[in-house]
């Protein structure tokens, strides 16, 4: 994503709706030299401060972040997914699409009879996750807290806390998870799920 391009629709968008930078920045719950450093081009602000930008100007975050006229849709066949399989039968599908300044990943994951996929790292600070499980049983242990997720259930947490996804019967579980990660885990032990 061009920086500068960005900005300049920030500007341009904010000039034709009469706002100064201090109107644009209180409706956006953005600082102004923050708001400046963007409309400048001089900083790469997150997915969730230009969603922000994005709700203050009054338009959608896609109109915000890509210009007119540009294709807006992306198909990601099934052929181009990318499976990964894991020791001890875990599998899990990378759904989503790699698209610039969007931070969302949509993975699907299989946990075999019996199988822990391990705990993995928090995220930075903003990041979030949604878990559904699909059919059989899950485990996740969120901190200190486990909880069992069946068929149809649906668990959110906010992804700065170190987390588990284990089966602990004796079927197959497969679950869904959305999750909106700010920046690379740190230390980093997994790519995905």
């Amino acid at each position: 994503m061009d920086l500068v391009e960005l900005g300049g629709r920030v500007q341009a968008l904010r000039r034709e709706r009469g706002l100064t930078l201090q109107d644009l920045a209180a409706a956006a719950s953005v600082s102004v030299s923050m708001l400046s450093s963007v409309e400048h081009g001089q900083k790469a602000a997150t997915i969730v401060v230009l969603d922000r930008v994005a709700q203050g100007l009054g338009v959608p975050l896609g109109e915000l972040v890509a210009p007119p006229g540009e294709n807006r849709v992306i198909v990601r066949r099934a052929v181009g997914q990318d499976r990964i399989n894991e020791p001890g039968g875990w599998h899990r599908v990378i759904l989503s699409p790699v698209v610039p300044g969007v931070n969302f990943e949509w993975i699907h994951a299989t946990l075999p009879a019996g199988c822990d996929a391990g705990q993995f790292p928090a995220y930075a600070p903003g990041s979030h996750e949604y878990v559904l499980v699909d059919s059989g049983s899950l485990r996740l242990a969120v901190g200190d807290q486990v909880l069992d997720l069946h068929a149809g259930d649906l668990a959110y947490f906010a992804a700065d806390i170190a987390h588990r996804y284990a089966n602990v019967t004796d079927v197959p579980c497969s679950y869904y998870v959305a999750a909106l990660i700010m920046r690379p885990r740190l230390p980093s032990r997994r790519a995905w799920y």
